[in-house]
């Protein structure tokens, strides 16, 4: 059973007639495809209205849709062989990052993402897709491990943020985080970070410096969740709601503000629906985007790379 947001109760009643209709069919023998033609155009224009009229707080819930493909999902969908690789050469392998070399359509790359989990167990053990300092650590590790063989780099950015543990700083939570800032920077090969689900703070940023920064539709990109800020501004998490229409955090925002390069659309009703339609559209548009960066010289791309980020929050009275 698919799961229902608040939200999407009126279509969940839609799907349910449809569902007792299709069953009334089978059962009796009654024709009643006209119905049921009918009741499917019903659910496709309240699916199309309920997106046309997300606030942002409902495009939060949708990035959290416990039915919403991760990073492994993706890779599975969408790569013909992938290498996992592990481990930060230095403490230990955090679960929260995954990484390794995979080929789409004879295109090899290395891809690299947070990994949340579907049930209690994989959760605990991905840490809720927060990463340790040995993740960020890892990630840098294949990263330049990418640019040694002259690999792209897809990163797949899904996290509430880098965990926020006491032994996470003691380990150097901070300095892991501005390490791959500037390290990410400089690398030669083309970079394409694309925020799956959720982007939040320092946690997001730290796989996220490239030369095409995208956000699928129904996602957030922000220094803060809604409900951390609320506490801070409210001291409640009631206050959620406001916190998200104040934070400016959708894809839509995001491209206004200039801070990323592009949105890539969900199937109808969100990502969650339809995994494997989702993944053919990520898997074009990082072909897409890789055969573009490709034509730049390194030096081009570094540059160009160095730029976008400078002009970031510049303006002119």
């Amino acid at each position: 059973m698919p799961t229902y947001l608040d939200f999407e109760k009126p279509v969940a009643e839609l799907e349910s007639k449809l569902a007792e209709l299709k069953k009334l069919a089978d059962t009796t023998q009654v024709d009643v495809s006209e119905a049921v033609i009918r009741l499917e155009d019903s659910i496709i224009q309240l699916r199309k209205d309920t997106a046309q009229n997300l606030t942002r707080w409902q495009r939060v819930q949708l990035s959290r849709h416990p039915d919403r493909p991760y990073t492994l999902d993706y890779i599975e969908l969408m790569c013909e062989e992938f290498i996992e690789l592990h481990g930060d050469r230095t403490v230990r392998d955090d679960p929260a990052m995954v990484g390794g070399f995979c080929n789409i359509d004879g295109q090899s790359m290395l891809i690299i993402g947070q990994q949340k989990g579907r049930n209690t167990k994989q959760r605990q053990h991905r840490n809720f897709g927060m990463a340790n300092p040995e993740g960020y650590r890892k990630a840098l590790r294949l990263m330049k491990l990418a640019e040694k063989f002259n690999k792209p780099i897809v990163a797949l950015i899904d996290t509430p943020g880098a965990f926020p543990g006491l032994e996470a700083e003691e380990r150097g939570q901070g300095e892991a985080i501005a390490r791959n800032l500037k390290e990410m920077f400089m690398l030669k090969v083309p970079v394409i970070c694309i925020i799956i689900g959720e982007g939040a703070s320092g946690g997001a940023l730290g796989i996220a410096i490239g030369d095409r920064v995208l956000m699928l539709e129904n996602t957030w990109y922000s220094v803060i969740s809604p409900e951390s800020c609320s506490s801070i501004l409210w001291r409640s998490w009631n206050f959620k709601e406001q916190a998200a229409e104040a934070l400016r955090l959708t894809a839509s925002d995001m491209t206004m503000a200039k801070l990323i390069d592009g949105i890539v659309e969900e199937p109808l009703g969100g990502a969650h629906l339809d995994h494997q339609a989702m993944a053919n559209i990520l898997k074009n548009v990082i072909l897409g985007s890789i055969n573009e960066l490709q034509k730049l010289t390194p030096e081009e791309r570094i540059n160009q790379r160095i730029d976008k980020f400078c002009s970031m929050g510049v303006f002119t009275e």
